[in-house]
């Protein structure tokens, strides 16, 4: 978080409320159980199971890791959503509850180099 631009993910509330204190944009995905069951089921296909240090995925699929993602909106996300609340100040929070939505919302974003050279072309000021 020292760095001027950074990329934080997961929910880990013990360390939630200093990140959403320094963040600008805070993304919760909101999405349904099954959607995530799939991503799941997608991932372990893709990449097989273990870990996989080179990619970043660590893949140990239990019952409880199963457990968790079902009961994921009723138990734990009412908590991340009072954490966001209580420490997310003025930043902007984008809610996406669907794949789709995700992906439309990724598809908006412009790199701020892209940003910046696309209103110079434009003759707009940037401050």
């Amino acid at each position: 978080m020292a760095a001027p631009r950074w990329i934080i993910d997961g929910n880990y509330a013990s360390s939630l409320p200093i990140r959403l204190k320094a963040a600008d944009t805070v993304i919760f995905l909101d999405l349904p159980a099954w959607a995530c069951l799939w991503g799941v089921i997608q991932r372990r296909l893709r990449h097989g199971g273990g870990q996989h240090d080179a990619i970043g995925v660590y893949d140990r699929i239990t019952w409880n890791f199963i457990r968790y993602i079902t009961g994921y909106r009723k138990q734990m996300a009412p908590r991340v959503r009072q954490l966001i609340a209580e420490h997310a100040g003025d930043a902007q929070v984008v809610v996406l509850r669907r794949r789709r939505a995700v992906r439309r919302y990724l598809a908006g974003l412009t790199p701020p180099e892209a940003a910046a050279t696309s209103a110079v072309a434009a003759g707009e000021e940037r401050s």
